[in-house]
């Protein structure tokens, strides 16, 4: 049995209904559906300008669609803003870096969990029981967990900016885990790495996705073809805002429109090599 067929009797976290995003007369999408189910890694690929950016930010809400429903977990979200999507669990890489380069890692990492925090205004002003009981709970979780599964103890103090990209790359995946997601959104976590820190990417990505001490469900964006087809449960593809098909990596390498539109023979030799 397949990951994707295993997955088939799970619950759906997160669906997208009619989605349409407009800018001026383009359509960014045009009616998209996605249904994500809990447990799998559903990447999202396409050609430049099909949409697929566009459509992550319409999931955490840095875009509001102009028609169509979000929901997660059953519930519409179209209404809320990206901080209380965060809180509901739906965490975010982004593909150009967004990290504070004068802070240290320890500290960029921190301040994804910051909305977890529970302290009211007295407590935390004075640095009372609960407000100390949570802070040391946070630093052992990044810590103890989130440094640790990304191996970056020995940056752990450096200074963001002086760092290379690669592991920049990683900063910006522990933020985001710093949130406990039980949903998160990559958006080409990839890309300008080199082959090693590749797979090392690739890597966390699974653990991140399969490990019992996380199990999060991964919406991936993502132009490495080889990545996608070895790592996801389901493959959505998008052109010019419209879907093609949304099926199992051997579905999608086999079918014609894809080819035709995104791989092309070239790429597709590549991912069956």
């Amino acid at each position: 049995m397949s990951q994707a067929q295993a997955l088939e009797g799970q619950d759906t976290l997160l669906e997208l209904e009619n989605v349409h995003m407009y800018f001026g007369k383009v359509a960014a999408l045009a009616g998209v559906d996605l249904q994500v189910r809990k447990g799998e890694i559903h990447s999202i690929i396409g050609p430049n300008g099909a949409g697929k950016t566009v459509m992550m930010n319409c999931i955490n809400g840095l875009y509001a669609p102009q028609k169509g429903s979000i929901r997660y977990k059953g519930e519409t979200i179209n209404p809320l803003k990206p901080h209380l999507r965060a809180q509901l669990g739906i965490s975010r890489t982004f593909q150009k870096i967004e990290l504070f380069g004068g802070m240290s890692v320890l500290d960029n990492i921190r301040l994804g969990r910051h909305i977890n925090l529970k302290s009211g205004i007295f407590s935390g002003s004075f640095y009372l029981g609960k407000t100390k009981r949570e802070e040391i709970a946070a630093r052992k979780f990044i810590e103890e967990e989130i440094i640790d599964l990304l191996e970056i103890e020995s940056i752990r103090d450096k200074t963001v900016h002086m760092l290379p990209y690669g592991l920049q790359k990683r900063v910006e995946l522990g933020r985001a885990l710093a949130l406990e997601p039980e949903l998160l959104l990559l958006d080409e976590p990839l890309a300008g790495l080199n082959l090693e820190e590749v797979e090392d990417m690739a890597r966390f990505i699974l653990d991140i996705n399969e490990e019992e001490r996380w199990k999060v469900t991964c919406i991936l964006v993502e132009h490495d073809m080889g990545v996608v087809m070895d790592i996801s449960s389901r493959v959505f593809v998008l052109n010019f805002g419209n879907r093609i098909t949304d099926g199992s990596p051997e579905e999608v390498q086999s079918n014609p429109e894809v080819i035709k539109a995104y791989l092309g023979e070239e790429d597709l030799y590549a991912t069956r090599r």
